[in-house]
């Protein structure tokens, strides 16, 4: 009987900038301002109006968002404008399609050995089957 073999999982690497990117993306009230920038740049102030908090809270989640690269800010009198940086977000894009070449290949050598194996559905012979 044909064995479907899967490759060794060790542990994942380290990858601080994609670290960062999805913690500021855990958030929900990040995940907010992130949306909304989508549609253009806005003003922490408005930001914060459409926010459920103080002024104060909101601009943690300003910062969070300053460090993980995913914003920029830039200060015009007193006014501070928010702006999302869309090539940051090629981090995550990258990692996804990643992990969909992953599974693909993965589905692709269950497909495989299913297909090979017809009589049994992949599962061997009955005699086989006790063996394990």
């Amino acid at each position: 009987m044909a064995k479907l073999s899967t490759p060794a999982v060790g542990p994942v690497p380290a990858e601080p900038e994609l670290d960062d990117v999805f913690l500021a993306l855990a958030d929900p009230t990040r995940r907010s301002v992130i949306h909304r920038l989508g549609a253009g740049p806005a003003g922490v102030g408005d930001l914060a109006a459409e926010a459920a908090m103080t002024l104060p809270s909101f601009l943690k989640h300003v910062r969070m968002l300053e460090r993980s690269g995913l914003i920029r800010t830039r200060k015009d009198g007193r006014v501070r404008t928010c702006e999302l940086d869309r090539e940051r977000l090629g981090v995550v894009d990258d990692w996804l399609a990643q992990q969909r070449r992953l599974w693909e290949e993965r589905t692709d050598r269950l497909e495989r050995f299913v297909t090979a194996n017809p009589d049994t559905g992949g599962h061997g012979t009955a005699d086989e089957r006790n063996e394990s």
